[in-house]
């Protein structure tokens, strides 16, 4: 990957803010899900206070298994300490139920045991990479991180989704041009009980398709006996092919699902709060 040879002013100016931002906390533990936002916010935070940075990954049933792998190898990488910390959203059941409010639930919950975990190593200090443009869907859970004091550097830099893309490739970060994630939790519908078996269908169906390699945006929505499939438009073509359609029915359907649809307006992110932001 080429480097950017030089940043804009107004980017260059938001990074040296968020450097100064980072230096000032002189020790922190970032809630890394091994993203694009919490991959570039690591890197800075390592950048500005070397060994006193601790990386918290929270690894559930909810965990993408490829995600994980990733956020091991980038804290690798860059040379940050890193911790997983098992939780169990699935004892809670007011996420398992899957009220409007489960990512304030699940945050709250996640927050507290990464806080735990910081405090046991001597750090009590915790951020996140929540960005600009997060603050224009439906996310509960920056409630819960407001609640329990957790610093967004992202945001008080005045950083968006494409700056940070722009200055991780500035960096050479293999993250700069990752497709966005969430938790698998955020494709069961809300009021739609959350469960393992659920959770491990999406989990494998998501892989699946991914290994076709046509898509780097892949969601698979878990609608009862319907798997509804969110790809990249321009995707959609070569997903409706027999063959591709028919490898994906096969193991979908390996995987419990009766049906399989593929939706034609295609990826859209926070694509299932809608409703939730029109309340």
């Amino acid at each position: 990957m080429k480097q950017m040879k030089i940043l804009s002013k107004s980017l260059q100016s938001k990074f040296d803010h968020l450097k100064q931002c980072l230096a000032a906390m002189k020790a922190v533990a970032v809630g890394f899900s091994g993203g694009v936002d919490s991959a570039f916010l690591l890197r800075a935070a390592g950048d500005a206070m070397g060994k006193n940075v601790l990386a918290v990954t929270a690894v559930s049933e909810t965990t993408p298994r490829r995600e994980l792998g990733q956020a091991v190898l980038f804290a690798r990488a860059v040379g940050v300490r890193h911790l997983q910390v098992p939780t169990r959203e699935l004892d809670l059941p007011e996420f398992v139920d899957n009220t409007c409010d489960r990512c304030y639930v699940c945050k709250k919950y996640r927050f507290e045991r990464i806080r735990q975990t910081a405090e046991a190593h001597g750090i009590f200090l915790l951020a996140d990479g929540e960005n600009l443009d997060d603050a224009n869907d439906f996310r509960p859970g920056r409630r819960a991180a407001d609640e329990l004091g957790i610093r967004h550097p992202l945001v008080e830099a005045g950083m968006n989704k494409s700056d940070i893309r722009q200055l991780s490739q500035w960096l050479n970060l293999t993250t700069w041009n990752r497709p966005s994630s969430a938790c698998l939790a955020s494709r069961i519908p809300c009021g739609s009980r959350i469960t393992a078996e659920k959770l491990r269908q999406v989990d494998e169906a998501e892989e699946f398709i991914r290994r076709l390699d046509i898509s780097s945006q892949i969601r698979v929505r878990h609608e009862g006996e319907t798997a509804r499939i969110e790809a990249d438009t321009a995707a959609i073509c070569r997903l409706a092919d027999d063959s591709i359609r028919q490898k994906i029915v096969t193991h979908l359907q390996r995987l419990g699902f009766r049906f399989v649809s593929l939706d034609l307006e295609g990826y859209c992110t926070g694509n299932m709060n809608t409703a939730l932001r029109a309340d």
